[in-house]
């Protein structure tokens, strides 16, 4: 078969059942053999668009997302998309086309091998996936195949990018080339090697711990363990923005997630009363750690498990590190504990358990931002994040809630209203766009995910990034994928204006811009459009609008004025 068959067929091997893009003539063998394939293709509206859908689909699938693109500006254009699945660690396969070798270095039609002046797409990839080859040769091509599934099946995988050289494509190969190649999932081989003893005499001594659980969690498994462990130790656990979700926010042993931009409730308990932490998958980026606030730690002892050892001690200097799989190292802690010594009375009761973790939670006297003091003096965690103007929004994701008790999928690009509204249950999905936090993706990764599979789903906005992805909304009308678009209006791109206001004296400068008409955009997509202004507006939503099997673009204009009260200190 030819190379391009070849390819083709290894993607079905992989399991591959979907590959988003846009052809070139470049990458049109593979797209030939696309054609009697049983993967489906998806025609998206810009190559960005297609890697976002691939991490999409990765995310939502635990299996491997793809993308297509063809030579230069097509594989120049996934660079955002992919970069984001090397943030976030998702199993992604980008395959591009290259100019055929024999015009390497002289010049050829979006020519990008490095030689002759021409842009080098390996390179341009290189900091950005775990793993990227330009196929030159098909005689290696076992071997090359062979180190792409290592990557993408393993237990900690990455984004991989294989470049095929035009006249590659046609060449001939030896079908029996797929049988050297191991498509079989990487189980994470390494020994957890740790003491349980040290690890439950640490927990055994404390008062109060906490465990703060990170997306390692969610991507070890390990849900179920947590909360099993969280309720048999009466231990509180607070999440990263990452992890929102890993445990049910509504129990009352959750204290809601931890970072810079959320309402501070985590923070405060940790900071005064904590003093002993379980750091489970969580990196401690500047979000989390609140810009790597020192109170967060003093005085505590650390416990931090994670399977990637990169991550070990990278920010936190730990009592105890463990190096392994956080799913097996719960469960071998389960089979040791056997209740709280710490200050919860043996037999307490959940709501008794949520009234002693409420009394603990002290109320603090929060400074007004407006005032003119400078936000970097101020301590996050002592101020309201929303003190006015966002009502509706609240009132919004607490009908969503109710509405949509389980099953709903939300992926997120505005983040801090549902960080601080929405309380994710241990059926719902949220998904926010924290990778390298672009602008634009919310709307194509949510479509990738329908792909996957259906279900309720919500993309959720600020206008400006809309105005960056919105024509992917023509590819779920394309294919007859519902899904919901919810937009925040305020013609302002809200952080940088927000910024301005605290940090550069109200010198606004390039963050206001004028919207479309987003009734005549919906009714030119061939979708539905709601406006909400009202209470009462919501009401109708949730009660009148199909919001499982239909496409919706859900308007809700905000003040450009309001500003969510917390600093970012640039």
């Amino acid at each position: 078969m030819t190379v391009s068959e070849l390819i083709v067929k290894y993607m079905e091997r992989l399991g591959i059942r979907c590959i988003f893009g846009m052809p070139g003539a470049h990458i049109l063998p593979v797209y030939d053999g696309l054609y009697d394939s049983t993967i489906q293709t998806v025609l998206a509206k810009h190559e960005q668009g297609a890697s976002f859908m691939a991490g999409g689909y990765a995310r939502v699938s635990g299996g491997i997302g793809a993308c297509i693109a063809t030579a230069g500006p097509g594989a120049t254009n996934l660079v955002t998309g992919i970069a984001n699945a090397y943030a976030d660690r998702q199993s992604v396969l980008a395959i591009t086309g290259e100019t055929s070798t024999h015009v390497f270095g002289r010049g050829g039609l979006q020519e990008s091998s490095g030689e002759g002046g021409s842009i080098d797409q390996g390179l341009l990839f290189q900091g950005i996936t775990c793993y990227h080859k330009i196929v030159e040769r098909p005689d290696y091509l076992a071997n090359v195949l062979n180190r792409a599934s290592q990557v993408l099946l393993s237990a900690n995988p990455g984004p991989v990018l294989l470049s095929i050289p035009f006249n590659v494509q046609n060449e001939h190969v030896d079908a029996a080339v797929l049988e050297d190649i191991n498509f079989s999932f990487q189980e994470n081989t390494g020994q957890t090697c740790f003491s349980p003893s040290t690890v439950l005499e640490l927990l055994g001594e404390a008062k109060c711990p906490v465990a703060i659980a990170g997306y390692g969690c969610i991507r070890a498994g390990a849900q179920e363990e947590l909360a099993r462990l969280s309720h048999v130790m009466q231990m509180p656990v607070a999440s990263s923005l990452k992890a929102k979700g890993v445990i049910d926010e509504r129990s009352p042993f959750s204290l809601g997630s931890l970072g810079v931009s959320s309402s501070g409730q985590a923070y405060r308990y940790i900071v005064e009363k904590a003093d002993l932490l379980l750091v489970l998958g969580a990196s401690f980026n500047e979000r989390t750690s609140y810009m790597w606030d020192r109170e967060l730690v003093q005085g505590k002892k650390i416990i931090q498990v994670d399977i990637d050892a990169n991550q070990l001690q990278k920010v936190l200097q730990a009592d105890v590190a463990v190096n392994g799989d956080i799913r097996a190292v719960l469960q071998e802690l389960l089979q040791h504990v056997i209740g709280p010594p710490w200050e919860f009375p043996a037999g307490s009761t959940e709501e008794e358990i949520q009234n002693l973790i409420a009394d603990n939670l002290q109320e603090v006297q929060y400074p007004d931002l407006t005032s003119g003091k400078d936000p970097a003096a101020v301590k996050d965690d002592g101020y309201a994040v929303f003190q006015s103007g966002f009502s509706l929004v609240e009132e919004f994701f607490h009908r969503l809630e109710q509405h949509f008790p389980q099953g709903v999928r939300i992926f997120d690009d505005n983040i801090i209203f549902a960080q601080n509204f929405f309380r994710v249950s241990s059926s719902n999905h949220y998904y926010p766009n924290s990778g390298i936090s672009s602008l634009g993706h919310a709307i194509p990764a949510a479509i990738g995910a329908q792909f996957h599979h259906a279900a309720p789903s919500f993309a959720i906005l600020g206008d400006g990034g809309f105005q960056m992805c919105c024509m992917e909304i023509m590819t779920a009308v394309n294919y007859g994928k519902p899904l919901n678009i919810l937009v925040f209006s305020n013609a302002t791109m809200g952080l940088i204006r927000k910024n301005q206001h605290q940090q550069y004296q109200r010198r606004f400068i390039a963050c206001d811009f004028t919207n479309p008409d987003f009734q005549q955009l919906a009714l030119s997509f061939g979708i539905a459009y709601q406006r909400i202004e009202t209470e009462a507006d919501i009401g109708k939503l949730f009660a009148e609008v199909d919001l499982v099997n239909a496409i919706n673009l859900i308007e809700m204009p905000l003040d450009k004025d309001q500003f969510p009260n917390y600093s970012s200190r640039r």
